[in-house]
């Protein structure tokens, strides 16, 4: 496995992994915009991933051939043995292992450790190389559990019932994850989306996730009007709370749904009433913990924080390798998904404030 210019690529099975340049094979882990780009020629991928990237990309950009892999199936490709293993990071994500000449490696893609509704739960490989993120790669980022970030909302919604509550969310993945946590929390009445939301949720329906009653956010019955949906919850992209979009709703609370939301500075800096601590990723224990279930004397950090999870690893008597990888943590749905007409999208990447993201660690905007 080599590091290039346009990513990981297996020098013996003549394919990339996440390459962020248009390549001949391509094995994608999952469908965020930093590990899935257009254009390359054969693609092979969990069907979900595919469907997730036909979506985004439209049919003809993702893959002028697509190969479509189960998760435990697999092929081999030049010698070299590849299946894909749940990643639990949004539906369809999946680890990427290759087996060659009696050697593992098991590229990680993006993961988490949580149970979710929404997608297959991680599954951690022995493996000889382990390829791993690190987006919350450092002591402060442990993440509360989700069902009690979710019941913070249900107060909050309980508290101010003359408000509507905006919730900031990524358009793949935390947006459906967040929406099934509030039905397994009892909320059975509508909830209601920024048309950013509704093609993505439609595709989580298709592939049978079941998110209940959503419905569009309503065009106020005057130019200009507002005070629309005072006691509801309100999903939109992160960034719509800047945008006259929001002039419809009722005095909305303003909320985020994001493991950046532990940096209380990042939540005040976009003017946060509420923020959710509600990852896609794994926290600083749960990148320790797979590092120890997986027994790899070698692991390779792709992007984040990596200088204290190497330093961590080193400790652990594992030897640690940053990649440095180009292209990762700059996931940006906002240029991918154009709303409906009359729907001004918000910017979905959450901008820290400068030098944040060395300062507490690259990740994307899924996180």
């Amino acid at each position: 496995m080599r590091v290039t210019p346009q990513g990981l690529w297996c020098e013996a099975g003549d394919f990339f992994i996440d390459p962020v340049r248009a390549v001949p094979h391509a094995v994608i882990t999952h469908g965020h915009s930093d590990h899935a780009r257009p254009d390359h020629g054969a693609v092979l991928g969990t069907p979900e991933t595919l469907a997730i990237m036909t979506q985004r990309m439209g049919e003809g950009r993702a893959g002028r051939s697509q190969q479509a892999l189960g998760y435990g199936e697999g092929v081999v490709r030049n010698g070299v043995a590849i299946r894909l293993v749940p990643a639990g990071h949004v539906l369809g994500s999946a680890q990427v292992v290759l087996d060659w000449q009696g050697s593992r490696i098991v590229i990680s893609g993006d993961y988490k450790r949580r149970l979710d509704p929404t997608c297959t739960l991680f599954e951690p490989v022995e493996c000889d190389v382990f390829v791993t993120e690190a987006t919350f790669a450092l002591p402060v980022f442990r993440h509360p559990p989700a069902d009690v970030e979710v019941g913070r909302l249900l107060d909050s919604v309980r508290l101010f019932p003359d408000r509507a509550h905006l919730v900031g969310v990524y358009a793949l993945g935390k947006c459906q994850r967040l929406i099934a946590l509030l039905r397994q929390a009892g909320w059975d009445r509508p909830i209601w989306l920024h048309g950013g939301l509704l093609a993505m949720c439609e595709l989580y329906a298709r592939h049978g996730i079941d998110l209940g009653d959503l419905r569009p956010v309503p065009m106020p019955a005057k130019r200009g009007a507002g005070g629309l949906l005072a006691g509801e919850i309100v999903l939109a992209p992160t960034g719509a709370e800047a945008t006259p979009w929001v002039r419809r709703l009722a005095e909305p609370v303003i909320c985020a749904a994001s493991g950046w939301m532990r940096v209380r500075q990042r939540a005040k800096s976009k003017g946060v009433e509420l923020p959710l601590i509600v990852s896609d990723h794994a926290d600083w224990e749960e990148l320790l913990q797979t590092v120890e279930e997986v027994r790899a004397p070698e692991v390779w950090v792709t992007h984040g924080r990596d200088d204290a999870l190497v330093h961590a690893m080193g400790l652990r008597g594992v030897k640690g390798r940053a990649l440095h990888l180009l292209g990762r943590g700059e996931e940006d749905e906002a240029l991918e998904a154009p709303a409906p007409s009359g729907e001004a999208p918000g910017a979905e990447e959450m901008a820290a404030p400068a030098g944040a993201e060395r300062e507490m660690g690259a990740g994307g905007a899924d996180a």
